[in-house]
């Protein structure tokens, strides 16, 4: 028998967005959509004196896995920098493409190897993480 494709912690995961709801007033903010498979983010930041996330605010629209993927992202967005965003958004780009053996220092991403294989879900998983950058260079 295969594995399931969405485990539950993935829908556990799914089920436990934080930050739900846009901030108003934001420094930065950004929407964005995987054409791939249709999966929409949209991302509001304030950046702190050093340009580090302070508060962060989502909606998503997306498969379980772009839905797990913005609820990681999410859970340990506060307090990260443009460059640690960016960092993170390429070493998950490289796990996803099968390029590196592991998604990289940002916590909990090794629950999405079940989506690994599956290259339809990748624009959906990577879109949280583009879409914060997004924001954060709109705050700039």
């Amino acid at each position: 028998m295969s594995e399931p494709l969405y485990t539950r912690d993935i829908l556990r995961l799914a089920a436990e967005i934080p930050h739900l709801g846009l901030l108003d007033p934001a420094d930065g903010r950004a929407e964005l959509r995987s054409p791939t498979c249709g999966s929409r983010v949209r991302v509001s930041a304030r950046l702190d004196a050093g340009g580090r996330v302070a508060a962060l605010g989502q909606e998503v629209e997306a498969c379980a896995f772009g839905q797990a993927s913005a609820a990681l992202m999410g859970a340990h967005a506060i307090g990260r920098s443009r460059d640690e965003v960016a960092v993170a958004l390429a070493e998950l780009t490289h796990w996803l493409s099968e390029e590196s053996d592991h998604p990289g220092s940002w916590p909990g991403l090794p629950t999405l190897a079940p989506a690994r294989d599956k290259r339809g879900r990748h624009g959906a998983i990577l879109l949280p993480f583009r879409a914060l950058l997004a924001a954060i260079d709109d705050a700039a």
